[in-house]
Formats: C-alpha cells, structure tokens, sequence
C-alpha cells in the first residue's frame, strides 16, 4: 500500500509516563502495518482542553490551538492535522470551525499570534485517527494485515461523547455509531451489537468535583458491557479509557462489587491482529490487564508484516 502522510498532533497525555502513553506506543505499532507515517508538529502546545474548566476564556482557547494549527501549516505545508486524543481532536476542529466562521475572531486570534511572530490561514484540516483509519485507507485495507486471530473474543466498542458529537464520523449515526463495530470485525473481532451505553457520557469532567455522579456512569456502562457477553470494552478516547479503567477499583471498595473490565485503546486491537507483541501494542501499561488480548500477542505464530 502507498505510504499515507500527516502532520502529527500528540497531545499532553501522549507523553511519556502520561495517562496514555501505551496509545501511543500502540498507534505507533499499527502505523507501521498501515504504512501512515505521522510527523509530530515542532513546538506543538497543550490544546487549551483543561483551562476551559479553569476560567480560560475563548481567545485564550483560540490562539492556543492556532498556534498548533500555524506551525502544522508552516513545517508540514499540505499535510492533514491528525489528532489520536479524542479531547484534543475536538478543541482543535472546534477551535478552527470558529475561527474560520468569525472574522472578528480570526483578527483577534492573530493579533495574538503576531506577538510570536505567527498567522493564522487555516489551510489544513484537523482529523482524528479513526477518520484516517476509515476514510483514507478503508475497512478492506485494514483488514490486509492481520497475522492473528481474534476470533473468540468478544467487544464493547465505546465511542463516548468527544468523538461523536457534534462532528462525529463523515456517514455516522450519533445515536448508534457503528465505525468501531466495523474497525472490531475488520480485524477478525467480534462487536457487541445494539450496546446501549456506546456513546454514553463517562464523566471524565465530573471525576474530581462530583465523583458519585462519575463513578455511577462508569458502573453503567462497564455492567452492561458484562450483561451483554463482552471481554473488554474499546474506546477510541484517552478520557474514557482513563475514567472507566481507574475508578472499578474505587466503585468495588465502596459499594460492593466485583468490575474487573479491560478497557483498551482500537489501536491496541489492531495492533495485536497484525502481530504485535505485549509490548509493542501497549498492553503493559495497564491497571486492569487485558490477559486475553496479552495470551493472543504472546502466541507464536505469523509475526508483523
């Protein structure tokens, strides 16, 4: 296949020892057997994700994600932007939707910039990984690399609320997306089909300030996942995999039960599909180890193509 390239955004839980550096190291891994070669912007900042629930006000957030989206422009001219963090995808489209639609707004940003010697053209798109995965390369594509099989194991593919409105996936319904259902079966998985809490809101924002409130969603969507045959739940946002995986502990210390859920990344999925090992895929780097996915990317057999 022709080698894809983008311009890369990583995005703060991406680094090392972060919340979801083993995303990254398992993007990484399914790239190679994509052949998408992702060239980190130089310079890139924090996407102004947080500071909205700090006080930050809208040029701060503007001029933020401009900045990323002037030096993809200047270093990377011609280049799709490509986010993998579902938090980051959003501000940064959403960042751009205003700035293009406002003119007021776009002077202001880049009487901003202009301290720092930049302007903003908004000439390049922002996308996330699975928009990439799906329209550029396509589900027939994917399935071309993969070594091992799946077959057996059973997912509760959890798209959440970042990544499905209000832009979602170019043909997608927001009410019952079915991208990571088909990304699952393109790599020899098995979808749970009609999951009633796929984009379901984990309360990543609640976590901190209203807990219960978090923790009571959390509850939800991994019992139904349980009720509906799944072995692990897969997400395509950093926030979801970090909220659900974490807090099964503090949901069984206080109120008596027993969540031991997976919740991988699709690009882990993949990753072990087309021959990655444990490591290589990411699969080390969590609080609920996914034992079934590990056995299958422990076995020897046909290796990485």
């Amino acid at each position: 296949m022709s080698k894809k390239e983008y311009a890369f955004y990583p995005g703060c839980s991406s680094q090392k020892k972060a919340s979801a550096a083993n995303y990254i190291v398992s993007v990484d891994s399914m790239c190679k057997s994509l052949d998408i070669e992702l060239t980190p912007i130089p310079d890139w900042n924090c996407c102004s994700a947080s500071i909205s629930y700090a006080g930050g006000r809208v040029l701060e957030r503007m001029a933020l994600n401009a900045r990323n989206l002037v030096l993809a422009e200047q270093h990377l001219p011609g280049k799709d932007i490509v986010a993998t963090c579902a938090g980051c995808w959003l501000n940064a489209r959403e960042c751009k939707e205003k700035i293009d639609g406002n003119e007021q707004l776009r002077t202001d940003t880049n009487r901003a910039l202009k301290e720092a010697g930049l302007n903003y053209k908004g000439s390049a798109p922002v996308r996330h990984m699975v928009e990439v995965l799906i329209e550029d390369l396509g589900y027939d594509t994917l399935k071309k690399p993969v070594v091992k099989s799946l077959e057996g194991l059973k997912f509760a593919g959890y798209v959440g609320c970042q990544t499905n409105r209000p832009f979602g996936i170019a043909g997608e319904s927001f009410e019952n997306p079915l991208y990571l259902d088909k990304l699952i079966e393109s790599v020899g998985g098995e979808p749970i089909e009609k999951w009633e809490h796929k984009v379901s809101c984990c309360g990543g924002a609640l976590a901190f300030p209203e807990p219960e409130k978090s923790q009571k969603l959390i509850r939800e969507i991994v019992e139904s996942a349980y009720d509906n045959g799944a072995d692990m739940i897969v997400t395509p946002c950093p926030l979801c995999q970090a909220n659900v995986e974490v807090y099964q502990s503090e949901i069984n210390r206080t109120q008596g039960t027993k969540l031991n859920m997976p919740v991988m990344y699709y690009s882990q999925v993949m990753s072990v599909a087309y021959g990655s090992s444990v490591k290589e895929a990411g699969l080390d780097g969590h609080i609920i180890k996914p034992t079934k996915l590990q056995e299958i990317a422990s076995k020897a057999g046909a290796g990485k193509k």
